[in-house]
């Protein structure tokens, strides 16, 4: 029997938003942080999730919004302390997707030693595109990734060049989190994070497999 759960509409009905952060050394450098011997997690809820066709929301108390380029991963089955060696059997596929980020908001936090939830888990914080089914990308570790604002391109860089891999990823994940179908895995950002204002447009793909395209709007509340 069919589910009735459409990972097409993935974002309507996936519970969790597991992102990793610092996983690209030149990202790292850039914010002049270190790269860690473990993967940084944070979450968002799931009406973080943006589909195209909405706008991504600037919050009304952020006064940098970033954007993050980011492969995410999608689960198809639930998963409990999965072994590596296995990790990619429960994956269903990918989305291209965006971690945007308040980031003076963010730097406020780090300053106090708070956690990062008003910085990242805000509505509309996560952008994502069409669902990707597994068959299309063969090996999601040769990936592309670009985004512009504009026209003018921000981000690009390699899914070669995470610091954990994908398998890595999901077994140390769902060590802590119990992973279930639906739920999505954010894998870091390579280089080139930076500002968006409202109205900007922001264009954003995996070479070959999909694009996407947002508006920046002001959050009314």
């Amino acid at each position: 029997m069919a589910s009735p759960k459409s990972l097409s509409r993935f974002w309507e009905w996936g519970k969790n938003i597991v992102c990793v952060g610092r996983n690209y050394a030149d990202h790292v450098k850039e914010m002049r942080s270190a790269v860690l011997s473990e993967p940084v997690l944070f979450l968002k809820p799931s009406t973080a999730y943006a589909p195209e066709g909405s706008p991504v929301l600037m919050p009304a108390y952020c006064r940098n919004l970033h954007h993050e380029v980011e492969l995410g991963v999608l689960l198809g089955k639930r998963g409990q302390a999965i072994p590596e060696a296995a990790a990619m059997d429960y994956v269903a596929g990918y989305a291209l997707c965006l971690d945007m980020t308040a980031r003076d908001v963010q730097e406020e936090c780090k300053k106090k030693g708070l956690p990062w939830t008003l910085a990242k888990g805000f509505t509309a914080s996560c952008p994502v595109s069409a669902f990707v089914p597994k068959e299309k990308i063969p090996d999601p570790h040769a990936l592309r990734l670009w985004l512009k604002v504009n026209g003018e391109l921000r981000q690009e860089g390699n899914t070669s060049s995470m610091i954990f891999s994908i398998p890595y990823i999901i077994s140390y994940v769902s060590k802590i989190i119990t992973l279930e179908e639906g739920d999505l895995i954010l894998t870091g950002t390579p280089k080139g994070v930076g500002p968006v204002k409202e109205n900007d447009e922001i264009e954003a793909g995996i070479d070959g497999v999909v694009s996407m395209r947002f508006k920046v709007k002001r959050s009314e509340n």
